[in-house]
């Protein structure tokens, strides 16, 4: 599994015009499933989000985590993640999986993340989103399970 996380002062999410999801401080997750991809790999990018620390804390360092600053997530699954550009122009998606194991693993990290009070908003899996959101810093970081 890949995951975007992006730290924001505020995201939200369109499907048909309609606000489905959004959020104040916290993480927009972009969330890409492979077709390798187990509950491990849901359990380990559930742990590293949670515990990740790129908030500020007194002194300006980014040493807080997203609930010690009570932040929240927006969660978008995005399969494009998985895309493959090594041949053409055109990206292959073959590495990602096939969406009924795709939304599976993706409602069970959101699930995850709920579990550790975290508020959670999500997009809806697999239609077209309009994602609005406020980089903050910008900070962005790319966590793969499969290079742990």
């Amino acid at each position: 599994m890949r995951v975007v996380i992006q730290r924001v002062s505020s995201a939200s999410v369109e499907v048909e015009n309609t606000c489905v999801g959004s959020i104040q401080k916290g993480f927009v997750l972009l969330v890409g499933v492979g077709n390798e991809d187990t509950e491990e790999d849901v359990h380990y990018l559930a742990r590293k989000i949670v515990n990740l620390r790129v908030f500020e804390d007194e002194e300006g360092k980014m040493n807080r985590s997203l609930k010690e600053v009570g932040g929240q997530i927006l969660s978008i699954s995005q399969f494009t993640l998985l895309a493959n550009t090594k041949k053409g122009n055109r990206p292959s998606f073959i590495e990602a999986a096939q969406p009924e194991v795709g939304e599976t693993l993706y409602q069970n990290l959101n699930e995850i993340l709920r579990s550790h009070d975290l508020i959670v908003e999500t997009g809806i899996f697999g239609a077209d989103m309009q994602v609005q959101l406020i980089n903050d810093g910008p900070v962005t970081i790319l966590i793969d399970s499969k290079n742990k």
